[in-house]
């Protein structure tokens, strides 16, 4: 009896130690329609080693994100690699965000980003590959308000783009 406890024991023991946690690679963008405005307001809450990872791999990899004194050239690359991975259009034209700056809340940061001058919106159109070039298993979430209008897509590496209508 002591002898089957024991190599159950020498069986099982191993497995958890070679057992992880599964981490999920998650973002998630929000945008909003401010009509009074006329700006579209988007928010993406991206882990912070996650996106130090991606800034490291594209541009300097003495980048540290969250850091008391963090260098200013990290909202240069921050914009350049959101520019460069979030593509937008609106009613079928090619708009261009601006990057308003940034903030960690634990272990996230929260881009902010912008369109000014839109008048309307009949469709939507969004490509965000942000962070696929690290983790072929990130999921990109977009939730949208648009004229009252709640709608969500999840975009994958094998489906990085959303085109909605609000008609």
């Amino acid at each position: 009896m002591k002898g089957i406890k024991f190599l159950i024991i020498a069986i099982v023991i191993p497995l958890f130690a070679f057992t992880s946690l599964h981490k999920y690679y998650i973002s998630v963008t929000h945008v909003n329609y401010v009509e009074e405005k006329e700006s579209i307001q988007l928010i993406s809450r991206i882990f912070i080693d996650d996106f130090e990872s991606a800034l490291k791999s594209n541009y300097d990899e003495t980048i540290v994100l969250a850091e008391e004194n963090e260098a200013g050239i990290i909202n240069t690359y921050m914009d350049r690699y959101l520019q460069e991975n979030i593509k937008l259009k609106v009613n079928n034209k090619d708009v261009i965000f601006n990057f308003i700056g940034k903030e960690y809340e634990g272990d996230i940061v929260k881009c902010y980003l912008e369109v000014q001058n839109v008048k309307n919106i009949k469709t939507f159109y969004i490509s965000n590959s942000v962070l696929f070039d690290l983790q072929k298993d990130q999921q990109n979430i977009i939730k949208t308000k648009i004229y009252s209008k709640n709608k969500s897509v999840i975009l994958t590496s094998n489906n990085l783009n959303a085109l909605l209508k609000f008609d």
